[in-house]
């Protein structure tokens, strides 16, 4: 049991645009038994996510040999409502997929919240305007719902909001 008390995880999630039309989103995971990464390119304006790419520098267990090409199953899909379920459907929902299916939903939260910042610029200043306003944030994109800590069940900012499925 030693070695599962030094256990540490640290998840990052990079989104860059790399051309005047395509973002490219990476999420990195690391701990003790991983250290792989996932990457999308997702086509602006439509978000389809137009190429994917995964590596493991260690995986334990192993990433299924497969997964490269299961990983392409998602090309064409739109970021967008449903994309979780669509995406836990083409890439399989056995264990040995998990963390990559987990991996691509990061990815694609990325890119969801990086063309929200520019919303949140537009916030009011005044604390009770603020509410409204990020609570009307939510409501209209549910996927920020336990994003983050200010949109996390218990928060006042999304009080009364139903979790998304």
């Amino acid at each position: 049991m030693a070695h599962m008390q030094s256990f540490y995880r640290n998840r990052c999630t990079n989104v860059e645009k790399i051309a005047e039309d395509t973002l490219r989103s990476t999420c990195r995971l690391q701990d003790n038994l991983v250290d792989a990464l996932v990457q999308i390119e997702v086509s602006l304006p439509d978000l389809e996510i137009t190429a994917a790419r995964c590596q493991a520098e260690r995986a334990i267990p192993p990433l299924p040999e497969d997964a490269q090409q299961r990983l392409q199953k998602v090309l064409g899909v739109r970021v967008g409502s449903g994309v979780l379920k669509i995406i836990s459907g083409l890439i399989g929902e056995e264990e040995a997929y998990a963390e990559l299916s987990f991996m691509v939903e990061e990815c694609c939260h990325g890119v969801i919240l990086t063309l929200t910042k520019q919303e949140l610029g537009h916030a009011p200043l005044e604390p009770a305007d603020g509410r409204e306003f990020y609570r009307n944030l939510v409501l209209r994109s549910v996927r920020l719902y336990n994003r983050c800590a200010a949109f996390a069940p218990g928060s006042s900012l999304v009080e009364g909001i139903e979790p998304p499925e």
